[in-house]
């Protein structure tokens, strides 16, 4: 009985324990979102989705690790189509669930200058972090917004690298510059054109395309009278490929080099091997430079499909912004954002660090070559 008594008492009193400590032990505080917003439909759509696919293989690393400030990362993706009026109209959705109190990490988006243009007039007036995987434009960051970022250099950063790409290693001195009718194609048109003039080179035709557009009869042949050194292209993979088929069928044989909005294997993919030959910029590197096989087996575990090379940006803004969220210790806006001025991490994307601006400091340019249907980095 004597026992009996004392087994009881034990049990009892460890019983006494762990409800105390089950009391003061913090409570996990459930589940936050993170919004990533990106065309997941329509033309660019397979852009988009690489971008998400990147940031739900983050938010999955970081949710088996236990959460971020001690919440479970929801992803939620939003469709922009490629419309700035649809990025317009997702700001309500994201509106709607900060005035209803939810636990929100962020937004990564969007995906075009134009749409990040448009949406980040609503975002800069709410208690939200945004950082962008791809958007260039130099005036995103020149607006005074004090809690917007990108993980990618803007347009004046890319300009003068490619300026210098052509005139130094091609050699080039007379440049024809094309570029699609959006607000990346027309800024990024601005910057060629100052940071060629500053270093010496001329503009022998500048030519403006539509956003889609999959046939150049007319701009080949302005190309082959103008009679360029180099072709420069400030657009997307939905034109690239086409332009440089028809450069071909045409058989204009000069340099051509396409900006990062080209930079996905679908410009090699839709050229039916015209592609060969030409250069790419980049923001960032290909998955196979730096990207090792069980990360890519786990980005196929998430998505079901391979990573492409924007795959590397999604993740990375999500990589930078869930850091910050993890050194403020809060989801509040203000605190995460000083906390994201405050980062210098490498990433898959490289060394990311901020200005007070929210551009990334020393950010690098890539220049790509196709060989053999593969982007091949040759600069630096």
């Amino acid at each position: 009985m004597r026992h009996t008594l004392s087994t009881l008492t034990i049990i009892l009193s460890l019983a006494a324990i762990t409800l105390l400590f089950s009391a003061c032990a913090p409570r996990a505080r459930g589940e936050a979102t993170l919004y990533v917003a990106a065309p997941m439909s329509g033309f660019q759509a397979n852009g988009g989705q690489t971008v998400v696919g990147g940031v739900r293989l983050r938010a999955e690393e970081v949710n088996r690790a236990g959460g971020v400030a001690g919440y479970r990362i929801k992803v939620v993706a939003l469709d922009d189509e490629s419309d700035p009026d649809v990025a317009l109209s997702i700001t309500d959705q994201v509106k709607a669930a900060l005035k209803r109190g939810d636990n929100v990490l962020g937004f990564i988006g969007h995906y075009n200058s134009g749409e990040t243009l448009a949406a980040m007039e609503v975002y800069h007036r709410l208690p939200l972090v945004v950082i962008t995987s791809n958007a260039s434009n130099v005036a995103l960051t020149q607006k005074g917004y004090d809690k917007f970022f990108r993980i990618v250099a803007n347009d004046q950063v890319q300009a003068d690298a490619d300026a210098a790409f052509l005139t130094g290693q091609l050699e080039a001195q007379r440049i024809a510059i094309l570029y699609n009718d959006t607000a990346y194609g027309r800024g990024l048109y601005d910057e060629m054109q100052r940071a060629l003039s500053e270093l010496g080179a001329t503009v022998v035709l500048a030519q403006e395309v539509k956003e889609g557009q999959d046939r150049y009869t007319a701009e080949v042949e302005a190309i082959r009278s103008a009679q360029p050194d180099a072709i420069f292209y400030a657009g997307y993979e939905i034109e690239t490929p086409y332009l440089r088929a028809d450069l071909v069928d045409a058989d204009i044989s000069i340099p051509m080099l396409a900006s990062d909005g080209a930079f996905l294997s679908a410009t090699i993919d839709e050229a039916a091997g015209a592609a060969e030959g030409m250069y790419v910029s980049a923001f960032g590197p290909s998955p196979a430079a730096v990207a090792d096989p069980a990360w890519i087996e786990a980005y196929q575990a998430v998505e079901y499909r391979n990573p492409d090379t924007y795959s590397i940006n999604g993740y990375a803004a999500a990589e930078v912004l869930l850091a910050a969220v993890a050194k403020a210790g809060t989801l509040d806006a203000d605190g995460v954002a000083e906390a994201m001025r405050q980062l210098n991490i490498n990433t898959m994307i490289g060394q990311v660090s901020y200005d007070d601006k929210g551009d990334r400091v020393n950010a690098p340019i890539y220049i790509y070559q196709v060989q053999d249907s593969a982007f091949v980095q040759v600069w630096p």
